[in-house]
């Protein structure tokens, strides 16, 4: 039984529900005990009282005090277990010292009472009876008494009695409890060896919840759910360094196949001058990857948007697409804005998640084709949008595009321009703004955004 053991814990919440029952049992049979021996005692006292009280009534003898006395003494026991007080103002109707003391005491008292009278002090209950005179005796006062020793006696013997089979009870139920409590925690036991079997070599692996009880199926379903989101990040993190790798081995390579040609012979300024600008770019476009990597690395390890304020969406809408239009005129483009939301954004962020939407629609865009940028308030929020004509994707492809390093079908126009983080950073943008990415094509049209979530 290790110490936090569930099999303990059982065990003694057996045991307290079983004490508590016991013990409530012992309660509530001590009291119909203890009623049941008081009326006995009563029906006992009042017996013994009614042998001596009909003689009294109904006796007509001229010895009838004597007989009375010589009957009390015959009912009387010798341990005072049973006793008798009579008091009458005639000497022959008394019996017992301290009879007119005990008249006097029980005068008023009707019923049944204890006194400290049976032996060692014990409580006796006492009966009184009042007889009016009669043409052959005068007034009498008859108490009977009898002694509650057995009673609580048993009374006694029962409570300890009691206790002994409410702590026995216990234990059995204790020893009981923890069996039960093992056995039924081998599906537990059995799922924990299940989970302990699971590693990189068997990712796939997973609980069998058909042969778990209904109480563990839950349980089951969220680990195989949890392995289902740790694997899906183990493939993620696998594809994440072999893309890194191969977005990072394209221009460093051309770094190094530059420089060794240029160390190859001697060059002139203007081709040095040439190689270093060459040089140069590879060099900004590795600061972009990594810059990129580093801003979806705290994002992903939950970073949120900080300096929130309630902006315009359309105006910094306007803003984006003004810093496109040397690119826009160039590529013959057009962008066209609709409606507007105000909502909590980080301005620096929204921008550049709509830059990304922006230049990759440019990008897979014709000459004379229109861009559209679409602005809808939700509660709180918003929900931007860009789409331009598009060949069909399916939707398979439509799923990963906000994956990092992807860039979908190499045949489209310019797919090769870019790392493949743009979309992966719109939707770290969203996220850092408690929003979501979407992705739709229709009408040969495709359309990608993201939603800003309320203020919080």
């Amino acid at each position: 039984m290790r110490r936090g053991s569930i099999a303990l814990r059982l065990a003694l919440m057996f045991t307290a529900v079983a004490v508590f029952i016991f013990a409530l049992l012992g309660v509530a049979l001590l009291q119909v005990l203890r009623h049941e021996l008081r009326r006995h005692e009563r029906e006992e006292v009042q017996s013994r009282l009614e042998d001596v009280r009909y003689m009294l009534e109904h006796g007509r003898s001229s010895q009838l005090g004597l007989r009375v006395r010589e009957k009390i003494s015959a009912l009387e026991s010798r341990n005072g277990e049973v006793r008798y007080w009579m008091w009458s103002e005639a000497p022959g109707f008394r019996w017992a010292d301290g009879a007119q003391a005990m008249a006097d005491a029980l005068h008023e008292e009707d019923g049944v009472v204890e006194l400290p009278l049976g032996p060692n002090g014990r409580p006796m209950a006492l009966m009184s009876a009042r007889l009016p005179a009669n043409d052959v005796r005068p007034e009498v006062q008859l108490i009977a008494g009898v002694s509650g020793a057995a009673p609580r006696q048993t009374l006694h013997t029962f409570e300890a009695a009691m206790a002994l089979l409410a702590l026995t009870g216990a234990g059995v139920a204790a020893l009981m409890g923890y069996w039960v409590a093992r056995v039924g925690l081998r599906p537990l036991q059995r799922l924990s060896a299940e989970a302990q079997g699971i590693g990189p070599d068997n990712r796939g692996q997973r609980l069998q919840l058909p042969a778990l009880p209904i109480e563990l199926t839950d349980m089951g379903q969220s680990f195989n759910a949890a392995l289902d989101r740790l694997d899906g990040a183990y493939r993620q993190l696998e594809t994440f360094n072999a893309d890194v790798a191969h977005e990072l081995r394209t221009p460093l390579a051309n770094l190094i196949g530059q420089t060794q040609v240029t160390l190859a012979r001697e060059r002139d300024a203007a081709a040095l001058r040439e190689v270093l600008q060459s040089n140069l770019e590879e060099l900004e476009r590795l600061r972009s990857i990594v810059a990129d990597m580093l801003f979806l690395a705290r994002a992903e390890q939950g970073e949120r948007a900080r300096r929130l304020v309630d902006a315009p969406l359309a105006l910094e809408v306007a803003k984006t697409v003004e810093f496109f239009d040397v690119l826009l005129d160039e590529a013959g483009l057009r962008v066209d804005v609709q409606g507007d939301a105000i909502a909590p954004i980080e301005t620096a962020l929204f921008r550049r998640a709509l830059s990304n939407l922006l230049h990759n629609a440019i990008q897979h865009s014709s000459g004379g084709d229109v861009i559209g940028v679409r602005i809808e308030p939700l509660a709180g929020g918003a929900r931007v949008s860009v789409s331009n004509p598009s060949a069909p994707l399916a939707p398979e492809a439509l799923a990963r595009l906000f994956d990092r390093f992807y860039r979908g079908d190499s045949s489209r126009p310019n797919s090769g321009e870019n790392h493949g983080l743009g979309l992966s950073i719109v939707r770290a943008v969203a996220a850092m703004h408690g929003g979501q990415v979407f992705a739709q094509w229709a009408d040969g049209e495709i359309t990608v955004g993201f939603t800003v979530a309320p203020r919080r």
